[in-house]
């Protein structure tokens, strides 16, 4: 991969997985370091833990304001996303190439990008956090349906 300076966040942006996404999380940290300023909230080794432990702390960043952003990461990325989609205000989205990525932020304005380790390979993780950081929300008539997924009583 060629070597990129330029900056693709201008706030914190969490990342936290379980044990199984623990390899591509801290990957994807080494391989965009000084480009983005990352809020790591682990796991910090292959030990068995329990995703929602760390989807929700990725939620808790978001919502608590301490990063604009997000990325979550297990075995398939389904649990993960679920445990930080659980915080109102959060729209993790689960993301399978560059694709889905880059509609997720335009039409969805996910927050929080959601990545499988036995899903996806180093280079499409690359591919999928580059689009979703550098894609802004088009508004437009996504902004009606993005506030109809607010929480009501």
């Amino acid at each position: 991969m060629p070597e990129r300076t330029e900056r693709l966040a201008e706030h914190p942006v969490a990342i936290a997985s379980d044990h199984a996404g623990y390899g591509l999380k801290s990957d994807l940290i080494r391989l965009f370091s000084g480009r983005v300023a990352w809020l790591d909230l682990g796991t910090h080794s292959d030990e068995s833990v329990d995703y929602p432990d760390y989807g929700y702390a990725v939620g808790r960043a978001i919502v608590e304001g301490r990063a604009s952003r997000g990325v979550v990461i297990c075995g398939s990325g389904v649990g993960i996303s679920i445990a930080a989609n659980r915080f109102p205000g959060v729209r993790a989205a689960l993301c399978v190439d560059s694709t889905t990525a880059r509609l997720a932020r335009l039409h969805n304005d996910a927050n929080v990008l959601a990545l499988g380790a036995r899903i996806v390979g180093i280079a499409v993780a690359t591919d999928c956090l580059e689009v979703f950081l550098a894609t802004e929300f088009e508004g437009g008539r996504h902004k009606r349906r993005v506030e109809k997924l607010r929480v009501t009583s």
